[in-house]
């Protein structure tokens, strides 16, 4: 039974503890309806046109007076474009709608906790600081020019630059995707309307020549603090992101099945990840241990903290600030391996499918296996080349083949440089 009522916010308030009262609407505004949820006092308001329910937004969100005052514009609109939405944005101002937006954020269990405080800094510090005050309607391009892109790139890097701007597209779409407002003030402004120049991946601070001397250096460092070598080799030696690897577990080591697990929620694409080791590496883990049991830790962890946790994501930046003294950083570590594996003839995809980097969906429809023995294969080249660089002193194994031994990383002839290059998805390319 509808209730006939003359809409405001007292009334609503109640009718909120009247199980009689569910769906009402109000004599002075035809079509305007408000049905209360089992959730009370929470409910929906609707506005039936040409008898299509055509949903306004919610209760308290939407208060009466805010809908009543919106109503005669939200009719003009919806009889100018019958394609238009009833709804009516709950919000005065953008910042408010950015608020929103990163306090969804930070409660999507499927992002990282990297990810979140990246985008919540973002918001706060940027967005709502610039552009916060702003009514839907004075967004245009060239207000966020003046008060927004322009003044960013003066001051930071354009590839975070393009973070801000993605995440004040994200915020708008999806708050327009739910029906939260009438239109979106984003809908078809590009980053390129700003800025026309091609960000350019990070040269490597790392190049082939410098192996030596740099696995001299994590020599040393194996031998006075062991951990920060060891975060630092098995990076060199897997082409490993520095989170993967800090939070590596001793359960994800099988020395019997020479394989090292990386369970998908430690990885970066979301998808777990598995690299042979070799047996320069198996010598070179249990050597690690051997020195972790010396000073009394038999716990889980092979990089550990204090307090029984693993190394922390800022622990980590300390160690490559340390190591690295301004010239290098743990990534330049990942691109060496990739450069190298490559110069060594190593196929474009198993190097791909070992740096883990996510696979295009053409790659997704015709792998079916993860070839573990091709990138076996390819990690032995790796490491029998390091071994001639100085990696055997580390790891102390006898005995090894080396294959590389009289030769330097000189670049294979078309091999594992061009082929299917499209087939994946860098990183730099999904930034």
């Amino acid at each position: 039974m509808t209730l006939l009522v003359a809409f405001s916010d007292a009334e609503l308030r109640r009718r909120a503890d009247d199980p009689s009262a569910v769906l009402m609407r109000d004599p002075r505004h035809p079509g305007l309806y408000f049905r209360f949820t089992e959730a009370r006092p929470r409910g929906t308001w609707s506005l039936v046109v040409r008898k299509k329910w055509m949903r306004i937004g919610s209760y308290p969100d939407l208060s009466a007076k805010a809908v009543l005052a919106a109503l005669p514009e939200t009719r003009q609109r919806l009889g100018a474009d019958a394609s238009a939405t009833a709804a009516v944005c709950p919000w005065a101002t953008l910042g408010e709608l950015l608020a929103w937006y990163s306090d969804r954020m930070s409660r999507d269990r499927h992002l990282s906790a990297k990810r979140k405080a990246t985008a919540k800094s973002a918001i706060a510090c940027h967005l709502i600081t610039r552009v916060g005050g702003l009514a839907f309607t004075e967004i245009d391009r060239a207000t966020l020019d003046t008060k927004l892109m322009w003044p960013l790139q003066e001051k930071l890097s354009l590839e975070f630059v393009r973070l801000i701007f993605a995440l004040l597209v994200l915020a708008c779409r999806q708050a327009f995707v739910l029906g939260m407002i009438p239109t979106n003030p984003m809908a078809g402004i590009k980053f390129s309307d700003f800025s026309k120049t091609k960000i350019k991946a990070k040269a490597a601070r790392l190049r082939g020549v410098q192996v030596q001397d740099l696995l001299e250096q994590l020599a040393d460092a194996f031998e006075r603090r062991p951990a920060h070598g060891m975060l630092a080799l098995m990076m060199l030696c897997h082409g490993t992101r520095v989170g993967e690897t800090r939070m590596a577990l001793w359960s994800h080591i099988s020395l019997a099945d020479r394989t090292w697990h990386i369970p998908a929620v430690h990885t970066k694409t979301r998808v777990e990840h598995s690299l042979p080791l070799t047996d320069q590496v198996r010598a070179l883990l249990a050597r690690y241990r051997h020195r972790q049991t010396d000073i009394g830790y038999t716990g889980q962890y092979l990089f550990p903290a204090r307090h029984g946790k693993g190394m922390s994501e800022g622990q980590a930046s300390l160690v490559f600030t340390q190591l690295g003294q301004g010239e290098w950083t743990s990534h330049d570590l990942r691109k060496l391996a990739r450069t190298g594996w490559a110069d060594l003839g190593i196929d474009f995809l198993i190097g791909e499918m070992l740096i883990n980097h996510a696979m295009g969906h053409n790659v997704q429809a015709y792998i079916h296996t993860t070839v573990e023995e091709r990138k076996r294969e390819a990690l032995e080249k790796w490491h029998s080349h390091l071994d001639a660089k100085g990696f055997s002193v580390i790891h102390g194994l006898e005995g090894v083949e080396n294959k590389e031994s009289s030769s330097g990383l000189d670049a294979a002839p078309h091999m594992g440089c061009e082929p299917i290059q499209e087939s994946t998805i860098g990183e730099v390319s999904k930034a």
